[in-house]
């Protein structure tokens, strides 16, 4: 306790070395273990399925059209499903909205159709009632709804099981409350879970059994079944597909699994990657700044610890005296680390709601884990830089270790070689981490810069679900279409309204739409290529302001029983008719082989990805093609909350049955389309200001102290006849070598660095040189700083003075 006592009294006579100490470890374990909460709680952790690895989702393959990791058709769903020997259970999930009516106002909810065997294949069991049955799969309605739906929208009513509520003007009876569903799996809404899977509201029977995939489709592997063997197994089910069903849209996919874990992070890894790695990065340099600064100071208590071992005290003693004083640091900045990290936590996912489409209010714990290596890490590093210098110095030479009171004490060569790699070691650690975030700040820039074909400010855009009791046909939802519109263009506040079949930049709303030209030879269904198609009302493309280049817009004549007719962008004419006029051709679209007539070329818009066009985009006019999800979008200056309200009153007058879902800005849609490059860009560009700042005081606290340590050797240099600038040039030459050694090492990793990050840039080098120079001028410039700094207030001292303070 003598000791302990010691040792804290040693850090409140320090006040600036210990805050600098706390602060920079506290920061360094509050970021990194806010940081991996987060990735921990949304993504990396178990699913809540039982064995999640044994579950494997499947995807549809059409290498010929460009498309990868599709939803799969029902025929093939059901081909697999009765020929496979791989799994023990096959189910599957057409992800749809519902809108619920009886519980207060109409209000859209989301979720699927599923087989009935569906949350069996996840190993999800029920809080209350049970799972469906087989017998409902096909004819009854019932529902399965979450423990949020159920506490939020009914109050948590104990009789909820055989409970009532419509959906989409239809009742169904309640038999289950599932557990709150991970939103890495089911996305950030998702509540309710009917049965009738193979149902797609506006398409019939016969058209959904072409091969058109919208399922998503999970199998669970036997016992002792690996993935690869599932994977081995695969090509002879596909051959057998292909060789009964020659004619569906999908005989010629190739099917694909990925296990449960892998599939929810998949689009992610490179992204988590590259996040962990910048948290690590910052944290290890918090961790060799204090190294650096607990070096520094022990160093220059060698006198201290032989005047020690003189009077008596044993080299066990003088270890546990500087232990203890390291310890102290590693535990008050563990300390005020998990208070930070506990401030953190709960900010990152707000932040992330803003570029990423999930909850803010997801909740996400502290991860105490990653808290507790954190701080076991800080503290190894405190031990470690308390026991190198007390062993070197006890086993010294005493008599000299008394006599060093006459001269600086800067520590032995072996000492000061280690001091000199650890700054080294946070500078290359810095150049690669700001130089990962000038990249990615360079390739968001470009990114937002591009042109996507259309203008979203001022547009305000929200998707109606047309329940198929009322609305069972495309003729009712064309009569919907025009009262609708009507209804909304008398609102003087709104400059343009229309309604479209899809809400661009989404891309579950997308659509595909085959076709192929009828001159020539014509390609069999599954060869056809695939474009982005849009059904649109009226002023759709005045709304969206999208030009016309050739041709004509959609006019009152283009309904159900005249000529079919259709617009296509200025790339896929290109690519389909070459240098020939399109105006007047023809093209077969839709599994149905439909003759269209092409009446207009118009500006290429990205409708799926910004960073990526559509070869081919096909506009088809609402009244001769369109399904039960009508997307209202209308151009005013009104906030998002004002336009909800006036277009909602606006729905109310056609059918006040009808809600309106995700209604939202379509600035918002485009900033999610960016959303996580444009979060990448914060958290790295937050990191490599954090990681800049501490290797700056990292440099300036370990030059500082050490010039501080030196002042008698200053004081008879200088009355030995050396000049301001002899002193200025010896600090800043022996502060910056170990700098200069850092920046090359940190130039060769930022070069690695890029092409581990080349997947996640846009039009930009992963070696570009103007930025990499940039980096290390930053850097190198801090660095200088930090030196100059300390060196001049040497330069300045009184040599008298310096003299004294031995």
């Amino acid at each position: 306790m003598t000791d302990l006592r010691f040792a804290l009294r040693q850090l409140l006579k320090s006040p600036a070395f210990t805050l600098l100490a706390l602060l920079t470890l506290a920061l360094g374990i509050g970021l990194n273990t806010a940081i991996f909460s987060l990735i921990n709680d949304l993504f990396l952790r178990g699913l809540p399925f039982k064995e999640p690895g044994r579950v494997v989702h499947m995807y549809s393959n059409a290498r010929e059209r460009n498309s990868l990791e599709l939803p799969v058709s029902v025929p093939r769903s059901q081909h697999f499903r009765d020929s496979q020997t791989i799994f023990d259970s096959f189910g599957g999930e057409n992800a749809v909205p519902f809108t619920l009516t009886g519980l207060g106002d109409p209000v859209q909810l989301f979720g699927g159709k599923v087989t009935s065997n569906y949350f069996d294949v996840l190993g999800v069991r029920p809080i209350r009632g049970r799972n469906f049955l087989p017998e409902e799969e096909e004819n009854a309605d019932v529902a399965m709804v979450t423990e949020n739906l159920w506490r939020k929208r009914m109050g948590g009513d104990a009789n909820v099981i055989g409970r009532s509520i419509t959906l989409d003007g239809v009742p169904h009876t309640i038999v289950g409350v599932l557990p709150n569903l991970p939103f890495s799996w089911t996305g950030p809404n998702a509540e309710i879970w009917t049965t009738k899977p193979f149902v797609v509201p506006g398409l019939s029977y016969e058209r959904t059994m072409r091969g058109s995939g919208f399922l998503r489709v999970v199998g669970r592997l036997k016992p002792g079944m690996t993935i690869e063997q599932a994977r081995a197994a695969l090509p002879p089910l596909e051959q057998s597909y292909h060789a009964q069903y020659p004619d569906k849209i999908d005989s010629s996919s190739v099917m694909s699994l990925k296990a449960l874990p892998e599939d929810v992070t998949g689009n992610l890894r490179s992204a988590f990657a590259t996040l962990l790695a910048a948290v690590a990065f910052v944290m290890l340099i918090a961790c060799s700044n204090v190294a650096n600064l607990l070096l520094v100071r022990f160093t220059g208590r060698r006198r201290e610890i032989a005047l020690r071992m003189a009077l008596g005290a044993s080299r066990a003693s003088v270890l546990r005296l500087f232990i203890f004083e390291s310890l102290l640091v590693s535990i008050l900045a563990g300390v005020i680390g998990a208070v930070l990290a506990s401030q953190f936590v709960p900010l990152v996912p707000r932040m992330a709601a803003n570029f990423l489409p999930f909850n803010p209010d997801t909740g996400v714990n502290l991860s105490f884990s990653v808290l507790g290596f954190t701080i076991a890490l800080s503290i190894l590093t405190g031990v470690a830089m308390g026991i190198y210098p007390a062993l070197q110095s006890s086993r010294a030479d005493l008599v000299g270790g008394l006599k060093e009171g006459g001269r600086g004490t800067s520590g032995s060569v072996h000492q000061q070689r280690f001091r000199k790699i650890l700054v080294g070691a946070q500078v290359a650690l810095s150049v690669t981490l700001l130089a990962g975030a000038a990249l990615l700040i360079t390739s968001f820039v470009k990114l937002s810069r591009q042109n996507i074909g259309f203008r979203p400010e001022n547009m305000w855009i929200g998707l109606v679900t047309l329940p198929q009791a009322q609305y069972p046909d495309s003729a009712t939802r064309q009569r919907f279409v025009e009262k609708a519109l009507a209804a909304l263009q008398r609102i003087p506040s709104l400059q343009s309204a229309t309604i479209s079949g899809d809400i661009p930049l989404i891309a579950a709303a997308g659509s595909n739409m085959l076709y192929t030209r009828p001159d020539g030879e014509i390609l069999p269904v599954d060869k056809r290529a695939a474009a982005a198609g849009h059904d649109i009302a009226p002023d759709y493309l005045k709304t969206f302001g999208i030009p016309i280049l050739a041709g004509r817009d959609f006019d009152e004549h283009d309904v159900a029983d005249h000529q079919n007719v259709m617009l296509i962008s200025q790339a896929g004419a290109r690519k389909v008719f070459g240098n020939q006029n399109p105006i007047g051709k023809t093209l077969l679209v839709s599994s149905a082989s439909t003759p269209v007539e092409i009446i207009g070329v118009v500006g290429d818009v990205r409708s799926r990805l910004i960073a990526k066009s559509n070869d081919v985009e096909i506009y088809r006019p609402w009244a001769q093609e369109n399904f039960p999800f009508a997307v209202i979008a209308v151009r005013s200056n009104l906030r998002e909350d004002e336009a909800t309200k006036v277009v909602q009153s606006s729905l109310n007058t056609v059918d006040a049955g009808l809600a309106i879902a995700i209604p939202q800005s379509m600035d918002k849609i485009v900033a999610q389309a960016l959303g996580q490059a444009r979060l990448m860009m914060w958290l790295l560009g937050i990191f490599a200001g954090a990681a800049l700042l501490l290797a700056t005081v990292g440099i300036y606290g370990a030059v500082a102290y050490t010039v501080e340590q030196r002042t008698g050797e200053i004081g008879v240099r200088m009355a030995l006849g050396a000049q301001t600038k002899d002193i200025l040039r010896l600090i800043v030459s022996q502060g910056m070598r170990p700098v200069v050694l850092g920046l090359v090492t940190g130039l060769a990793a930022a070069l690695a660095l890029g092409r581990l990050i080349t997947s996640q840039l846009y039009q930009t080098s992963a070696n570009n040189p103007l930025l990499l120079a940039a980096t290390m001028s930053i850097l190198g410039l801090a660095a200088l700083f930090a030196c100059v700094f300390p060196a001049r207030r040497a330069a300045m001292l009184d040599p008298v003075q310096a003299l004294r303070t031995e």
